[in-house]
């Protein structure tokens, strides 16, 4: 069901937990960035900081984008996959809200090789 809001403050820390453990390893400051700040959101009304347009990573804006893609079309116990149409409408819409439109117009253009790559990926490959 839906998480409460202690349950959602907590989820929400995993931005943390992840920029922590990298950091701890020594891991280079693009994971480091994508682990933080991959649930920034372009028109700065994501978490952790509230982060807006340019200021956030361009790797944890990629990693946004390609993320939130690969959720809605891939299928989960709790949901099944969304279609390519309704995948492509929701991106555009959330242009300029959610994500970089740049990225989302470069992503779009090239939605064939990034779907070549899902179905590559798709088993655990």
């Amino acid at each position: 069901g839906k998480l409460n809001d202690v349950e959602t403050q907590e989820m929400r820390r995993h931005t943390l937990h992840g920029y922590n453990l990298l950091k701890e390893a020594h891991a280079d400051q693009v994971a480091c960035n994508i682990a933080l700040r991959h649930h920034e959101k372009w028109d700065g009304s994501g978490y952790p900081d509230g982060m807006k347009g340019g200021e956030i990573p361009i790797e944890a804006r990629i990693v946004a984008l390609a993320d939130v893609y690969d959720a809605v079309t891939s299928r989960r116990c709790y949901k099944d996959a969304w279609s390519e149409e309704d995948a492509r409408e929701f991106l555009q819409k959330e242009s300029g809200k959610h994500f970089d439109p740049r990225l989302v117009e470069v992503f779009l253009l090239h939605e064939d090789k990034v779907r070549e790559i899902q179905e590559t990926f798709k088993d655990g490959a």
